[in-house]
């Protein structure tokens, strides 16, 4: 298994990209603003090919550069249905000093629009990409259309699952509801009945920050704790 990442502009947003290994079929994960270069930079140096772009929400700092990405390589975006809008429109689920920024932040050339190719994905949808089995759990609360890429590709860590989680869980914490889309009701269900329950030995590649494993967030985690006490987590 290969998993290379960078945090990618001025969010720090966590790009993945995933192979099992050097020489192969590839995936990338959020990327966001800038992100492009670090990608080719990646699939240059392990010299793999890309077969598609997975959004695990449609927010700007993580899709900035999914059109120029997918597009570049000829390849399909994967999003949930719920959040797909956005790939075009993103000011749509951000706050309005962010909305009000955006035509500033362009660079020369830049606008947000579909890839030709988009693959709308659903709750427990199963996927073969790349050589490796996903499942997709729709998990919303930060946005409705956020979802966690369960990967079985982790024998060698002696874990059972990988799992990108976009920004529903990092370590340590869990996304913020408070945007448009957001839902801090629907982000307790998704805590409760998707991010619990995950198996223990499930490594977590979080939309930003460190990565973890469902273990120590289910010891440690005061949101995951107060929501398995039978709480609100905020």
């Amino acid at each position: 298994m290969l998993i290379k990442s960078f945090p990618a502009g001025p969010w720090q947003t966590n790009c993945y990209v995933v192979s099992t290994g050097v020489g192969n079929e590839c995936l990338i994960i959020d990327p966001g603003m800038g992100a492009a270069t670090g990608v080719r930079e990646i699939i240059a140096e392990n010299h793999l090919k890309p077969i598609a772009v997975l959004v695990t929400h449609g927010h700007i700092d993580h899709m900035w550069s999914v059109f120029p990405v997918a597009t570049g390589y000829d390849i399909p975006a994967v999003v949930h249905s719920k959040d797909r809008f956005l790939l075009s429109d993103p000011g749509l689920a951000v706050t309005k000093e962010t909305r009000e920024a955006l035509p500033a932040m362009l660079g020369e050339g830049e606008f947000f629009a579909e890839p030709e190719e988009v693959l709308e994905v659903h709750d427990r949808l199963s996927l073969s990409l790349a050589g490796i089995d996903i499942t997709v759990l729709h998990a919303p609360g930060h946005t409705q259309g956020s979802v966690l890429y369960n990967m079985h590709l982790a024998p060698e860590y002696s874990f059972e699952q990988t799992v990108f989680t976009g920004d529903v869980l990092f370590a340590g914490a869990i996304g913020r509801t408070d945007l448009p889309g957001g839902s801090a009701s629907d982000m307790a269900t998704s805590l409760r009945d998707v991010v619990l329950q995950l198996p223990d030995n499930s490594l977590v590649f979080p939309g930003h920050g460190p990565s973890s494993n469902m273990s120590v967030e289910r010891e440690t985690n005061e949101y995951l704790i107060r929501v398995a006490q039978g709480m609100s987590p905020v």
